[in-house]
């Protein structure tokens, strides 16, 4: 890192940045935590390196430092853009940084295959933007460092038969492991939020454990977990009728008890109900 960077505060200060509200951002100004944070990607020579939401650069910062071969920020706030490119300057790897909103822009056009993500991810956009990268196919990403919410992370990694277990874990274990690798407080952010945050570090699963049909798996999914206090074979009357078919058939075909509740079965078998939803739908 040059020395001429100059710390963060003071770079925040001379471009008068302030977090907005309406775009859910919190800053991380402790370079101990992002460096942690950083940390949790791994080995990053060589690799590409995209960011979401960058804000006045922390994290930045720390994923720079690590020594990709290459950077990406996509930043929807142009105020901080100024501030990234100080930052950018004044390491080897090259920053790039694309002004415009993560949930429509091509990540995987600007990455390339096996990047990595990197993210304390806004709060109002972090879960749609974890079942976007879900969803791609190809899957070009091979790791994701991304703080969330503490509610959310939990929801990501929850387990059958935990209070956070819905669909979101179902649909992240139907594409990818994931693991919360470190709790995040508060008052670590500048303003601190009303809740805590988490990160959490996912691995795409092998091509040939990974399951496809997510629309399927959503649309399962909403309907068992929209009632989650009925029997299954009241829940899933809804994605049932979609297929022409009956919630009794596709929990048969799943080899699931009728009388079973959402919260009780394993991602295996929700991915067993959406391939039965798929072949009685044709």
């Amino acid at each position: 890192m040059s020395i001429d960077l100059p710390p963060l505060r003071a770079l925040i200060a001379e471009h008068g940045l302030g977090a907005d509200k309406s775009f859910g951002q919190h800053f991380l100004l402790d370079l101990n935590l992002t460096a942690k944070i950083a940390s949790l990607a791994g080995d990053l020579s060589g690799k590409t390196v995209i960011e979401i939401g960058p804000g006045p650069g922390g994290l930045t910062r720390a994923l720079l430092a690590a020594g990709p071969e290459k950077m990406i920020a996509v930043e929807m706030d142009r105020r901080f853009i100024p501030a990234l490119e100080v930052t950018g300057e004044a390491f080897p790897a090259p920053l790039d940084i694309v002004e415009g909103d993560a949930l429509t822009v091509d990540d995987a056009a600007l990455a390339g295959p096996g990047a990595v993500i990197a993210s304390n991810l806004p709060y109002n956009v972090g879960t749609a933007l974890l079942i976007k990268w879900l969803r791609a196919e190809p899957v070009w990403w091979d790791t994701a460092v991304l703080m969330f919410q503490r509610e959310v992370a939990d929801r990501v990694v929850a387990r059958p038969g935990e209070k956070a277990y819905g669909r979101l874990a179902v649909i992240t274990a139907a594409r990818a492991t994931a693991l919360l690798a470190l709790k995040v407080p508060a008052r670590a952010f500048t303003p601190p939020p009303k809740v805590e945050s988490a990160v959490v570090v996912l691995h795409p699963l092998p091509v040939d454990r990974r399951f496809t049909d997510i629309t399927a798996l959503e649309t399962i999914t909403e309907s068992a977990f929209g009632q989650r206090r009925k029997m299954l074979r009241s829940s899933l009357k809804t994605a049932a009728a979609k297929a022409g078919t009956s919630a009794e058939a596709l929990l048969s075909e799943a080899g699931i008890e009728p009388t079973a509740r959402a919260e009780t079965i394993a991602p295996e078998g929700f991915m067993e109900l959406a391939r039965a939803w798929r072949a009685a739908r044709g």
